[in-house]
């Protein structure tokens, strides 16, 4: 496995792993069993990086992630992140317990420490805050988890969905290792002013849904999105915009077929092309596409090959919006 470094010299796999997919996220969750095997083959096969939140479950996840990781510790590299208020068990299921966003410093740290525990960790590796706090500054933000990393509770700061201001102030008070944010083939708006300032700073970006949800992979019909899959709630996965979408996927399918790759691989070896200081983390269930995704480090595009792919897949022809308007409201920049 190739690896990347991102923002002050963290070290991470090329293709990382997102862990929120082992939930029930998608539908029904993974067998704990069956969350630990993943999580071995991947260490097996070269992955350093997993990422998890408080939130995915919540707070499930980093018990999950954290015992099946606990016996390679020492060789991996475990994201996780604050910034929400999390309703109590027994109000709500998943995401709905979302209360909104929290990133008061007192809170911060309150994280931190429960994370530590849920994760089985001496300290955290990387510490995102989730979604931009509009009530709290984010150089108090900076500062709290500057205070964690002093303490040796905390190795990295990173941001999440942040706009170019955002980064500026943040980093000017802590340094900033990276950014994670969507960006896939059918997502690119953080080109335009997001990415430079990242490569200005020297911040690496960790783009989450790298394929798009899975969409990307050509696996994805109307039909293969069951009971309790969140997917169904999107406006990309919905309707007319689902189908005018499918002919997006078939056009990368076809450019895969003629070099003898996957389209989730032509599309992961995309986002590798862009840049040695991107580390995308698509999540699966799956070992079989584990191995698939991870088989794009391998994968060499020319010139001729990324000009086609964009071409494919112009992110101008995808239909229908990536959130709600409540999401959306919530990766407001």
């Amino acid at each position: 496995m190739k690896t990347r470094k991102l923002g002050d010299g963290l070290e991470v796999s090329a293709i990382g792993l997102g862990c929120m997919g082992m939930g029930q996220v998608y539908g029904t969750a993974l067998e704990t069993a069956d969350a630990h095997k993943l999580l071995a083959r991947a260490v097996e096969l070269g992955v350093t990086f997993f990422d998890t939140a408080e939130v995915y479950g919540p707070f499930t996840n980093e018990v999950l992630v954290g015992e099946g990781l606990k016996p390679f510790r020492d060789k991996v590299v475990i994201a996780t992140k604050f910034g929400f208020d999390i309703a109590p068990e027994g109000t709500g299921e998943g995401f709905t317990r979302m209360r909104g966003v929290n990133s008061r410093p007192e809170h911060i740290r309150a994280v931190a420490e429960a994370s530590l525990k849920r994760l089985g960790v001496e300290v955290i590796d990387l510490f995102y805050q989730h979604r931009v706090d509009p009530n709290v500054p984010i150089e108090d933000v900076a500062g709290a988890v500057k205070d964690l990393i002093a303490e040796g509770k905390v190795k990295h700061f990173g941001l999440s969905e942040a706009g170019a201001a955002t980064i500026r102030k943040a980093h000017a008070v802590q340094p900033v290792a990276a950014l994670q944010s969507e960006y896939s083939l059918w997502f690119r708006e953080l080109e335009a002013e997001i990415l430079p300032t990242l490569r200005e700073l020297g911040i690496g970006l960790v783009p989450y849904s790298p394929l798009g949800r899975g969409f990307l992979t050509g696996a994805v019909k109307a039909e293969t999105l069951g009971e309790g899959d969140f997917r169904k709630g999107l406006p990309r996965f919905q309707g007319e915009a689902l189908t005018k979408n499918l002919s997006l996927v078939d056009a990368l399918t076809a450019i895969a077929g003629e070099k003898g790759i996957t389209p989730a691989q032509l599309a992961l070896a995309w986002i590798l092309r862009q840049g040695e200081d991107i580390a995308p983390i698509p999540g699966t269930t799956k070992i079989g596409r584990l191995e698939e995704n991870l088989g794009a480090v391998d994968v060499t595009l020319t010139a001729e090959d990324l000009s086609r792919i964009a071409a494919a897949v112009p992110e101008t022809a995808v239909e229908g919006e990536r959130y709600t308007k409540a999401g959306l409201a919530m990766v407001g920049r």
